[in-house]
């Protein structure tokens, strides 16, 4: 039986939230033992603390970190020079030429131990250095003994998610080299709540819906200034992020200009406008912008390559997919700010304009985001127990009544196992967060379900499940005891399974 690889334990920072899942798989990457260069890629949207991991990973281990900046070539290569130069204490920078120089240069670092060699923005240099990827592919792939006897683990870094989305795929001169493949993602819901200081899980779905869980928003974007409770939060909505002065009032803006896809920003504003508005399927938003399906085809692919947008199939129509804007902070930039630009740029602006934004927030942004919410919880966070089954896949989707003339939209629709049978229907659920449910929502619920049988779809596993921000009815809670539903409410979602 072949060994293990041997990793050393390196404990987390004490300053570094959450994020064990990331340290451990950074750390066992830079430690693996084995002779020869190591590739791994580190990605993610920009905000989410991947500079940060790295430089306490550098930190952590005596590696050398470099973070790329925008400059020509030969101008990035100098800086190059000059950061190794003091990492190595070297009397006089090296110069190397060229690309093929800077990598000996690089992997030199690590003649004598593992060693991780981080570079950040390294989408910075390709960009003056096309042939860059090539060149590190044919470094990586040298097998004579001088270069086994070189350890660097070599960690490349972006935030340009369609470049880093790319680096590794089929087509790429890197493909099958890397060893790590990590993508750092927002902080989920819960660990958001607890980031940003929130007890109360009301309070916790208004802020999540405006700045999501990217963690540099509260610490650098608005100076810790946190909602001081529910009372508090349209006070801290008008002097954050619809105040001028704070850059996380021009950080959606920031997020689009900094994909270098992103060629026609114009259409690309429309685009995600129409999706932060209401319209989820490709013709609802190619009639919102007004163009044809074909037109918005490209930008659509774009922006969920460059991590914007998501897209998802319908649970009952697979030919159907749903589109959703993946950072909370661009929806409601989309949906609220940009559409009041002018009135918000006089400075004294900020309360008249959310006074007005109240019903385009709360249905637009929050009802939509509490939905999304809830199918987190069901796939992250339910226990196996609560629908019956262990659930596999969540989404949402749409049924259609005939016999009515309507469609019923499903909000939270949970796919799951129970034993060795997988695919199983498990769940059908209703999400409403300004309404108190009652028992005409259970009913609908059932009545979506008889369609469903009416179809061939397996039924017989399946729980009606309501998700409500406000709470239920004295019957509504009395059907749940009895086994007839599942009720989901603020404090279930952020503390329960």
């Amino acid at each position: 039986m072949a060994a293990r690889p041997v990793h050393r334990h390196l404990p987390k920072p004490a300053d570094m939230f959450d994020r064990g899942w990331e340290w451990s798989e950074l750390t066992a990457f830079a430690t693996s033992e084995g002779a020869g260069p190591r590739l791994g890629v580190v990605s993610g949207r920009r905000r989410q603390g991947k500079s940060f991991l790295l430089q306490a990973l550098a930190e952590a281990t005596g590696g050398f970190y470099y973070a790329a900046v925008e400059a020509s070539a030969a101008e990035s290569l100098r800086l190059l020079g000059e950061a190794v130069a003091r990492y190595t204490d070297a009397p006089a920078p090296a110069r190397p030429a060229d690309w093929g120089e800077a990598l000996e240069l690089l992997f030199s670092l690590a003649a004598d131990r593992q060693l991780p060699v981080i570079i950040d923005e390294f989408p910075y240099l390709v960009r003056n250095a096309p042939a860059l990827p090539s060149q590190l592919q044919a470094a990586l792939g040298v097998r004579s003994g001088r270069h086994l006897e070189r350890h660097p683990r070599l960690l490349l870094c972006g935030s340009a998610m369609s470049f880093m989305g790319g680096l590794l795929a089929g087509t790429s001169p890197l493909y099958g080299r890397a060893g790590l493949d990590l993508v750092v993602h927002s902080l989920g819901y819960r660990e958001a709540a607890e980031f940003w200081s929130i007890t109360d899980p009301r309070l916790a779905v208004l802020t999540h819906a405006v700045v999501g869980g990217t963690p540099a928003y509260r610490r650098e974007f608005v100076d810790d200034d946190v909602p001081d409770g529910p009372d508090d939060f349209d006070d801290w909505v008008c002097r954050t992020v619809l105040n001028p002065a704070r850059p996380l009032h021009s950080e959606a803006e920031f997020l689009l200009s900094a994909e270098p896809d992103l060629r026609d920003r114009s259409l690309y504003h429309s685009v995600l406008a129409a999706v932060a508005t209401g319209n989820h399927t490709s013709g609802g938003i190619a009639s919102a912008v007004g163009r044809k399906a074909t037109d918005i085809s490209q930008p659509l692919t774009v922006l969920k390559r460059c991590g914007l947008l998501t897209v998802g199939p319908d649970a009952f129509r697979r030919n159907r997919t749903a589109y959703r804007i993946a950072e909370p902070l661009i929806a409601f930039h989309h949906a609220v700010v940009r559409p009041e630009a002018a009135q918000l740029a006089r400075r004294r602006g900020a309360a008249t304009v959310w006074e007005r934004a109240q019903h385009t927030f709360l249905s637009q942004i929050v009802g939509p985001h509490f939905e999304q919410l809830c199918r987190t919880w069901a796939e992250w966070h339910a226990e196996p127990e609560t629908f019956g089954g262990l659930p596999i896949e969540v989404s949402s989707g749409a049924v259609p009544d005939p016999a009515a003339r309507t469609t019923h939209q499903v909000d939270v629709v949970i796919h799951g196992a129970i034993g060795q049978d997988k695919g199983i229907l498990l769940s059908v659920g209703e999400a409403k967060w300004h309404k108190t449910m009652d028992v005409r929502h259970l009913d609908r619920l059932r009545h979506i379900i008889g369609l469903l049988a009416a179809r061939g779809i397996d039924t017989t596993h399946t729980r009606p499940a309501c998700y409500s921000g406000v709470g239920f009815t004295p019957e509504l809670r009395a059907a749940a005891a009895g086994g007839k539903a599942v009720l989901i409410d603020l404090p279930r979602l952020y503390s329960g399974s």
